[in-house]
């Protein structure tokens, strides 16, 4: 068995000009973590000009294939960060799942019905994969300082900085930054440092991971067996990856020994049996793992902020993992760009676990399920579970309540402080707080996609019914760009509509050649929505009012939003915590 790291993975040690220095450099910002989630929140950080040092102790990207299914949501984001091409272009697209029982096909799924998403429901991809495009990625943007072979071995917080200690080959050196990004995973020495412990359930039962190359046939499907004739009283997982890969998991009991079954000689009878004969493959990473399902109790210590692993931990079922903390570092690195450019107070960062916090919960409450269903813990949970696997067969209703790992979907902060209420009616899933939905635009001669013109900053989008605006609606829009923080404005124009009929020059405009934003956002002519940052909805209203859309991102950014602007106890409570 060969271990499963790529020719590009190794990257070496080299010595910063910040060692040797009598006193140590100040930066805005340290991520400590090489992983998809330190990188991620580094390269967003730098594309936001925030001046970031990645530390990482190892000098390879990740052994082994780990996290391999890397949800839509996710796929969006790297979209943004600007390797989503790549990434999605190396793995395996795929939106249908199979769900046997025994010999039988107990049901199949699709994850992504509809038309009109630029990106798939999920690709599969291996986390080493991953890592090496962001690594790519994290090189081409100014501000980002990537040093491998830095381990930190000492964080000091204070209330206006954190002291880093950090080793390298060459020795030690201090760091001092505005704020820390703890992404340094499961076993977080950050968080031990700090004597911080998360919270949770860790779940006695094993599983093996072995991810074996071979030329085969198959579909890009996920297929998952309940008590499989190949594996008896167990569960099984089969699933693409890239380069011929395909991940092979089962369950082993609590009572397996780890060192015994990673051996080739119990693995490869396994994997044969799965397959069957006459397959031919290689054993490309084994792995043994049980898992927990814990948090921190806070996410934001002072000027330190843990995210992915470091802050919580998810069983593997669901895909969970790194598309949470993906998500984490997005949430995350727009709020430490407003502090850090003077457009927010730290308040700010307070929302970090407010918003992330019940994420992290909603992960953990699913895949706790997602374990319980598997690997029933009583034998009124098993009856119950075969009971269920036996009417779903012919009866749909049941089909909802097989639980084969409930796979990744975003969060809502429908919660959230930032959120504007609703002031209007309206229909469907675009609530404040939601993702913001992908459909197809126009712009000009070209086809496009309305994230690509949401961008990295506010951003609000104005139904036109293809006629004139007003001049004094332009102005307005075209002031709210020179504010402090700039609310910029994209006029959505109908189908077949002139693609300026409705803005002047000056305000960009995309034509919904599909209607499907109108549909998705059940956007009637004048309807206006504010989009953060992180491209999640935080305001909507049926009509343009450019003192509300100031209230709106005053909201959003926790800067005091006024008495006047009449929407209550929401907005005097986010004005307090500013």
């Amino acid at each position: 068995m060969r271990r499963a790291v790529s020719e590009k993975a190794a990257i070496g040690y080299v010595r910063s000009t910040d060692e040797g220095t009598a006193e140590p450099v100040r930066h805005p910002v340290i991520v400590v973590g090489a992983g998809p989630v330190g990188l991620c929140a580094a390269i967003d950080l730098a594309l936001g000009g925030v001046r970031v040092v990645l530390l990482d102790e190892d000098d390879t990207a990740s052994v082994g294939s780990r996290a391999i299914c890397f949800a839509k949501r996710t796929l969006e984001i790297l979209d943004r960060i600007g390797c989503g091409d790549a990434v999605v272009a190396r793995g395996v697209s795929w939106n249908l799942g199979k769900v046997f029982c025994g010999d039988d096909l107990v049901y199949t799924f699709d994850l992504l019905p509809e038309r009109g998403h630029r990106r798939p429901a999920f690709i599969n991809l291996q986390q080493y994969l991953l890592e090496e495009f962001l690594i790519d990625r994290a090189r081409e943007v100014d501000g980002l300082s990537l040093r491998w072979k830095n381990r930190v071995v000492g964080i000091d917080p204070s209330p206006d900085s954190v002291l880093v200690e950090v080793e390298t080959p060459s020795g030690r050196y201090r760091l001092v930054c505005d704020y820390l990004i703890a992404c340094d995973g499961a076993r977080s020495p950050l968080r031990a440092m700090l004597g911080l412990e998360p919270r949770g359930q860790t779940f006695k039962d094993r599983f093996l991971i072995s991810d074996v190359r071979m030329h085969a046939g198959r579909s890009t499907e996920r297929w998952f067996w309940f008590d499989p004739p190949f594996h008896r009283n167990q569960s099984a997982l089969l699933h693409r990856q890239a380069d011929d890969v395909w991940r092979c998991d089962f369950q082993l009991g609590w009572e397996a020994d780890p060192m015994a079954e990673k051996a080739p000689e119990r693995v490869i009878p396994r994997v044969r049996a799965l397959l069957g004969d006459g397959v031919d493959f290689e054993l490309e990473w084994v792995s043994v793992y049980t898992f927990a399902c814990q948090r921190l109790e806070r996410f934001r210590h002072g000027r330190v902020l843990f995210a992915g692993d470091s802050a919580h931990l998810v069983s593997p079922f669901g895909a969970r993992g790194a598309n949470s903390g993906i998500q984490d570092a997005e949430n995350l690195a727009w709020k430490l760009r407003m502090v850090l450019r003077g457009a927010a107070p730290d308040a700010l960062l307070d929302t970090y676990d407010d918003e992330r916090v019940p994420a992290a919960d909603d992960n953990i409450r699913n895949s706790t399920r997602s374990t319980d269903f598997i690997t029933p813990k009583s034998d009124v949970s098993r009856r119950f579970r075969d009971a269920v696997l036996a009417l779903a067969k012919d009866h749909p209703f049941a089909r909802r309540l097989v639980n084969s790992g409930r796979l990744s979907v975003p969060f809502s902060y429908a919660q959230s402080p930032l959120c504007t209420p609703d002031a209007d009616a309206f229909a469907g899933a675009m609530t404040p707080g939601s993702p913001a939905a992908d459909a197809p635009v126009r712009s000009g001669d070209s086809d496009s996609w309305l994230l690509a013109h949401l961008g990295g900053e506010f951003t609000g989008v104005y139904a036109s019914d293809g006629g004139p605006l007003p001049p004094h609606v332009v102005e307005d829009m075209l002031a709210l760009e020179r504010d402090a923080t700039p609310l910029r404005t994209l006029v959505m124009v109908p189908a077949r509509a002139a693609l300026h009929a409705g803005a002047r020059p000056e305000l960009p405009a995309v034509e919904d050649v599909d209607g499907l934003f109108a549909l998705r956002y059940d956007a009637r002519p004048g309807t206006y929505y504010i989009v953060r940052p992180d491209q999640h909805v935080c305001a909507r209203r049926r009509s343009f009012d450019a003192a509300w859309a100031r209230a709106a991102v005053a909201r959003a950014t926790c800067r005091p939003v006024h008495a006047d602007a009449g929407y209550g106890r929401r907005a005097a409570a986010v004005e307090r915590r500013a």
